[in-house]
């Protein structure tokens, strides 16, 4: 199975992203009957999708899972829901600071993800990752990367396509240079989820 891959880069003032060293991990680390590809897109709300878009059209990949970065959060989120919905909290990587757009003008109000996320939800827990389910991917860089990821297969007449994102928590590296406490996880246990979740394309296929 030819699997797209996609992490962010940092953003936010941190020098590292957890989704960007999960996807460089896991493509040194090759999981039998997959055949991975990855790419780390840009925080950048015009470069961003334009990169996914890029890596769909070379892969042409069977599953896609893109994952990215949630501060804050305990446990590994598995999106639901993307929204036709531009509204960033902080400004991108290039100093946007986009308010309420939409991802794709006269688009549906929002796409369901096609990954088998309950099963994924029970093969993380059953691995010992703290995982739950999240209803949207809020509405920054990665509900964007979702929404047009989904949009393209649906125009594509692809929809039957397995493909949804992942919020992984901040590293502990990341949280130790806040001021105040805040949930972390470490690198090797976001990496676990992450390949649970890819396992569970395979048994879903």
């Amino acid at each position: 199975m030819r699997v797209l891959l996609t992490g962010f880069e940092p953003f936010g003032g941190s020098a590292i992203n957890p989704s960007e060293q999960v996807v460089k991990a896991l493509s040194s680390s090759p999981i039998n009957g997959l055949e991975i590809s990855s790419a780390v897109l840009p925080v950048d709300y015009q470069a961003g999708p334009r990169a996914l878009l890029a890596a769909m059209e070379q892969v042409r990949p069977q599953a896609v899972l893109c994952l990215g970065e949630a501060a804050r959060r305990p446990a590994v989120s598995i999106e639901r829901v993307a929204v036709n919905l531009l509204d960033f909290s902080i400004p991108d990587n290039a100093g946007a600071q986009v308010v309420d757009q939409s991802v794709v003008p006269g688009g549906p109000a929002a796409y369901f993800a096609t990954l088998p996320v309950r099963q994924i939800l029970h093969n993380i827990r059953a691995a010992g990752v703290p995982v739950e389910l999240s209803l949207t991917a809020g509405s920054y860089l990665c509900n964007q990367v979702l929404y047009t990821l989904l949009h393209h297969l649906a125009i594509q007449g692809q929809a039957s396509i397995p493909a949804g994102f992942i919020h992984l928590p901040s590293l502990p590296e990341q949280t130790a240079q806040q001021k105040s406490a805040a949930p972390s996880m470490a690198l090797e246990t976001s990496l676990q989820a992450v390949r649970a979740a890819l396992e569970t394309l395979l048994e879903h296929d």
